[in-house]
């Protein structure tokens, strides 16, 4: 699993200002969205919530644990967004709130009309590659790690909600629509990281470019190769994969190889210069490197973390 991106921090609110100490609620409401700012400082299980609108939560402290639906309960920490569909309740439980360690998380309610009019225009003037292969937000991805770019659309629309700013409405309407593109992007991403994408959209050539990228993964791969085996030209494919991930393909192919290797660093008795042969990086510094950046680690330190040897 890759590094997370955090959310910059929100100012707690003043304890004499608190109306509860279970998701206490502030409100900053615009034209197209309502940002709340929810904070809880005791411990509670099975708190109800639910929204009108289409909604975006994103944990900024401390940690919840999310009953939705008929899904296993999952925990949501900060760096991580759960997004809700219209009139879907849900259930929370703070494990650890208290007047020490409160929680802190934003739900971002969106106006139904800015989603439609950003998705048709997507559709209609970026069409993604592949019959029937439509921007759309999924509401069975419902759960995922904030990429940079989605966290930077998330902050700058916090940002824009809690300002003073006269323009902010008109401001706060082009960040709503950069925030929709990072979540169809993050989602792609997160289908993909669980091997759904290929079946999901399996009309895409960026599908099948994906398919050929892990099936030739300890090999040097060559964007040209990749462009033709998508029948388009190495600009234009370039565009589409781009576009539809949020990630360059050498961006991409780097996380697959990263991916790749930690299974390979699963056998405590492998060497790090084999790992980074097996997965095609020429240079072991600079497989290194790029292992650090992605997982916060270094391989060995990984390798060690994930196994024993008796």
């Amino acid at each position: 699993m890759f590094q997370k991106s955090l959310l910059h921090s929100v100012e707690l609110s003043h304890e004499k200002s608190l109306q509860t100490l279970i998701e206490n609620r502030s409100v900053f409401s615009l034209e197209n969205c309502e940002l709340s700012l929810f904070e809880t400082h005791q411990y509670s299980e099975k708190v109800p919530l639910e929204f009108n609108d289409f909604v975006v939560t994103s944990m900024l402290k401390g940690k919840k644990r999310i009953h939705y639906q008929d899904r296993t309960p999952f925990e949501y920490l900060p760096g991580e967004t759960f997004i809700v569909p219209p009139k879907s309740g849900f259930k929370v439980d703070f494990p650890e709130a208290s007047e020490n360690r409160p929680t802190q998380c934003i739900a971002l309610a969106i106006d139904k009309r800015i989603i439609d009019d950003t998705l048709d225009f997507l559709n209609d003037k970026f069409p993604k590659e592949g019959t029937a292969n439509l921007w759309r937000i999924d509401f069975e991805t419902y759960y995922f790690y904030n990429s940079q770019d989605l966290a930077n659309a998330i902050n700058k629309i916090t940002k824009e909600c809690m300002s003073e700013n006269v323009a902010k409405d008109a401001l706060s309407y082009l960040s709503l629509q950069e925030l929709i593109i990072r979540i169809v992007q993050t989602q792609t991403a997160k289908r993909l990281d669980q091997n759904q994408f290929l079946v999901m959209e399996a009309n895409s050539p960026i599908a099948s470019s994906v398919d050929y990228i892990r099936k030739h993964i300890g090999e040097p791969i060559q964007m040209k190769e990749l462009s033709k085996y998508a029948c388009m030209s190495s600009s234009t494919f370039y565009r589409n994969f781009k576009r539809e991930l949020g990630m360059s393909p050498a961006e991409f192919i780097i996380k697959e190889k990263i991916k790749y290797a930690k299974r390979l660093l699963n056998n405590p008795y492998i060497h790090i210069n084999e790992v980074s042969f097996a997965t095609g990086f020429e240079d072991s510094n600079y497989f290194i490197r790029m292992f650090k950046k992605y997982e916060g680690i270094t391989p060995k330190q990984y390798q060690l973390m994930n196994t024993s040897i008796s």
